[in-house]
C-alpha cells in the first residue's frame, strides 16, 4: 500500500500532520507498519503518545524504548538526531582543516545499536565529515577515549547503559571529550528540529564502504590499555599483582565489558577473571536478570555469587552492560555472607587508592595541585580525605558530564584531578578517560585487593572501616521509588516546597518537630537558605526535581528525580567525626530520618510511588 493512500483522520490536525510526516518519511517498513497498523485500527490515544510529543536531548542525548514514532527511538528519530548534531558540528566547525578531525561512533550490543550507529555515521559521511566507526560492540569508555586521542570534533555512543532491553539511546561526547553540558544540548535540539526532513543519503548504508570511514577499534585498544599500566604503579604490578594467585569472579552482565577487563587484567599482570559464562557475552535479551544494572545488589548477582562459592573466590566485579559502571562484592570468610558495597564505600576505597597510587608515582611531590571529586548527592568521604590529606575536593551537579567538563577546567589550569565518583556505581580512575569508566575501575579495584592482601591482610571491608577511624564514619542510605506519572512527581515536589496549611515556604522538620531542617537548597528554583543572598552556587535547572535538606544533627538528605528513568530518588548521609566509634547510633538515626522524610514528604501510599524490589 501507498503511504498517501491511507486515509485517517485522528480528529486532531496537530496529530494528523505529525502521522502524515512519518508516513513520508519512514523507510523502514518495520516501523513503517507499526504505524499503518495502529492507523487503520484507530489507536489515536497510542499515536497521541508516539507523535504529539518529541523524544527530546537529555541526559548527555538521548534516551528512550524502541518502537516507531517520533517520541521513541528507531531510525528515522536517529537519523533526524544525527542530521541536527551534524549540522551543529558544521556551524561551531566551519572550516575544512577542523571538519577532518572526524566524529567517532561506538555501539554496545543491543537490539539496533550497530544500525542505529551505521545510519549516523552515513549522515556524517554525505556531509564529508570522516567517520570513525567500531566495527563491533565497545565499552563507552573507548568513545570519550577515542575522542581525546584522535582529537574528533564530537562523540557518539548507542546505548541505553542499564536500562530494560526495550531500550536504547544516543550518549554524545563534545570536542573535549566530555559529555554535552549546556549550551550544546540545547543548540543540538534546536538544529535537530531544523533538519527533521531525512536526506536520501541518510538511508543509504552504502555509504559505510567510503574511504572516509576507518575502524578505530585495535589502535585505541592498544593505547587504552598502555595508558591503563602507566597509572598503576609499575612496583605494585611487579610485587603485588603478578606474585598474587587472587582469581576475581566477572560479569559483563549480557554486555560489552568481558574483552575489555580480560585485557586489561592481563595489561597489568592480574590473574585471569573467573567469567559467569552465563553473562559473558552481549545478549540484547539480557535473560539471566530482571533488570541488567548491577546497582541493583545482590539480585543482580545471583549467578556471579554461585561462581564465587563453588570457585572458593572472595571478590566479586560486576559490569553494567556498557562497562561503564561497576559494582563489587566481597565474602566474610568467617560467616560466608557477601557483602554488596554500595557506590559511595567503592567510592571512598578508589578514592584512598587514587592517593596511594599518585604518592607511589611521584614520591615526595605535593598533593597542593590534586583534586578529587564527586557529584553533590554523592559521599562527602573524598572531602574528608581532602581536608586531612592536604588535597583539593570539588562539588559538582549530578551526573559525570559536569565531572567531566570541571576536570577540562582543571587540566587546563595545570592541575591534577586523581579521581572522581557518583554514588551510582561511577568512577574516573584518572583523567584518561573524561566520563565513568568500568573498565580501569575493575582493574584499579582488583589492584587494591592485591596489594591490600600482601601488605596488611585486609579485605575491602577491613581497609573501609580503617578509612573511616581515619576521616570519620560517613554512613549512607540511598534507594528510589518508581513513579510513572510527571504530573504526580510535579505535584509531589510543588508540595514539598508550599506545605499544605502553610501559604509559603520549606517544611521546617520532619517526623513531627523530632528531627529539625538547618537549610534548604532547591537546585530547581536556584535558592539555598544557608547563603546570604538565598542563591545556590551550584547551577539551577528548572527541567529536573532536586532538593537538599540539611539537619541540625548534620546529616544531608537530598531528594531528585532521575533524568532517564521514571524514579524519585533519595540520598541520605551521615558524617561523624575522626575516631567517633559510635557507628551504629549514626545508622539507626540516619534510617530512622529517611523513614520520616520519605513518609512526610514523599507520600509513597497516597501518591502510589512504587518502591525498589530488591
Amino acid at each position: 500500500m501507498e503511504t498517501n493512500a491511507i486515509q485517517f483522520n485522528s480528529g486532531s490536525d496537530e496529530l494528523n500532520q505529525s502521522i502524515s510526516q512519518w508516513l513520508q518519511w519512514d523507510k523502514n517498513e518495520d516501523t513503517l507498519n507499526e504505524i499503518k497498523t495502529l492507523v487503520k485500527n484507530q489507536e489515536w490515544k497510542i499515536l497521541s503518545g508516539r507523535f504529539l510529543k518529541r523524544l527530546a536531548f537529555g541526559t548527555a542525548g538521548l534516551r528512550g524504548v524502541m518502537q516507531a514514532g517520533f517520541n521513541a527511538m528507531n531510525d528515522l528519530v536517529v537519523i533526524q538526531s544525527a542530521q541536527g548534531l551534524c549540522q551543529y558540528i558544521l556551524q561551531c566547525y566551519p572550516s575544512g582543516e577542523d571538519r577532518r578531525r572526524g566524529i567517532v561512533f561506538g555501539f554496545d550490543g543491543r537490539y539496533n545499536s550497530k544500525r542505529f550507529a551505521e545510519l549516523s555515521a552515513c549522515v556524517f559521511l554525505s556531509a564529508g565529515i570522516p567517520v570513525w566507526l567500531y566495527s563491533r560492540t565497545v565499552a563507552t569508555p573507548f568513545v570519550p577515549f577515542a575522542v581525546r586521542e584522535l582529537r574528533c570534533l564530537a562523540g557518539v555512543m548507542v546505548t541505553a547503559s542499564h536500562n530494560p532491553k526495550e531500550d536504547n539511546g544516543y550518549k554524545v561526547y563534545w570536542t573535549n571529550s566530555a559529555q554535552i553540558i549546556s549550551p550544546h544540548d540545547k543548540n543540538i535540539q534546536a538544529y535537530i528540529l531544523q533538519n527533521l526532513v531525512p536526506l536520501e543519503s541518510s538511508w543509504n548504508l552504502e555509504l559505510l564502504q567510503s574511504d572516509q570511514l576507518k575502524d578505530p577499534h585495535d589502535q585505541m585498544s592498544n593505547l587504552y590499555f598502555e595508558k591503563l599500566e602507566a597509572n598503576v604503579p609499575k612496583s605494585f604490578v611487579t610485587d603485588y599483582n603478578t606474585k598474587s594467585k587472587l582469581r576475581f569472579v566477572y560479569t559483563a552482565m549480557h554486555g560489552v565489558g568481558y574483552p575489555f577487563v580480560e585485557k586489561g587484567f592481563e595489561t597489568i599482570g592480574l590473574q585471569p577473571t573467573l567469567p559467569v559464562v552465563e553473562q559473558r557475552d552481549p545478549d540484547p535479551e539480557f535473560p539471566t536478570v530482571k533488570f541488567p544494572n548491577p546497582e541493583e545488589g545482590k539480585s543482580c548477582l545471583l549467578l556471579s555469587i554461585k561462581l564465587a562459592n563453588e570457585s572458593n573466590c572472595d571478590v566479586i566485579l560486576a559490569n553494567d552492560p556498557d562497562a561503564d559502571r561497576l559494582a563489587c562484592a566481597e565474602r566474610d570468610t568467617s560467616t560466608g555472607e557477601w557483602r554488596v558495597f554500595t557506590g559511595n564505600e567503592l567510592g571512598a576505597l578508589l578514592g584512598w587508592w587514587s592517593i596511594r597510587c599518585y604518592r607511589e608515582r611521584h614520591p615526595g611531590k605535593s598533593l597542593s595541585d590534586c583534586f578529587l571529586m564527586a557529584s553533590t548527592v554523592s559521599s562527602k568521604m573524598c572531602r574528608s580525605m581532602a581536608n586531612i590529606d592536604g588535597l583539593n575536593f570539588v562539588e559538582t551537579l549530578t551526573g559525570f558530564k559536569w565531572m567531566g567538563n570541571k576536570s577540562v577546567e582543571l587540566m587546563a589550569e595545570g592541575k591534577s584531578v586523581l579521581f572522581a565518583f557518583e554514588e551510582a556505581i561511577g568512577f574516573m580512575c584518572s583523567p584518561v578517560v573524561l566520563d565513568k569508566d568500568g573498565v580501569s575501575a575493575a582493574c584499579q579495584l582488583a589492584s587494591m585487593v592485591c596489594y591490600l592482601r600482601a601488605t596488611s591482610n585486609q579485605t575491602l571491608s577491613d581497609k573501609l572501616n580503617e578509612l573511616y577511624d581515619i576521616y570519620g564514619f560517613h554512613y549512607t542510605i540511598t534507594s528510589y521509588l518508581f513513579c510513572y506519572d510527571p504530573v504526580k512527581i510535579e505535584h509531589i515536589f510543588n508540595r514539598i516546597r508550599i506545605l499544605e496549611g502553610e501559604t509559603q515556604g520549606y517544611p521546617k522538620s520532619v517526623g513531627g518537630e523530632k528531627y529539625v531542617i538547618k537549610s534548604v537548597r532547591d537546585l530547581t528554583t536556584g535558592y539555598d537558605s544557608a547563603k546570604a543572598d538565598f542563591k545556590a552556587e551550584l547551577p539551577s535547572s528548572k527541567s529536573s526535581q532536586m532538593i537538599t535538606f540539611t539537619f541540625d544533627n548534620g546529616a544531608v538528605i537530598t531528594l531528585r528525580t532521575s533524568g532517564t528513568e521514571p524514579k524519585i530518588k533519595y540520598y541520605a548521609e551521615m558524617c561523624a567525626q575522626p575516631g567517633q566509634r559510635d557507628w551504629n547510633a549514626s545508622k539507626t538515626t540516619l534510617h530512622a530520618m529517611v523513614e520520616c522524610i520519605v513518609q512526610d514528604l514523599l507520600q509513597p501510599a497516597k501518591n502510589n510511588l512504587i518502591p525498589r524490589s530488591d
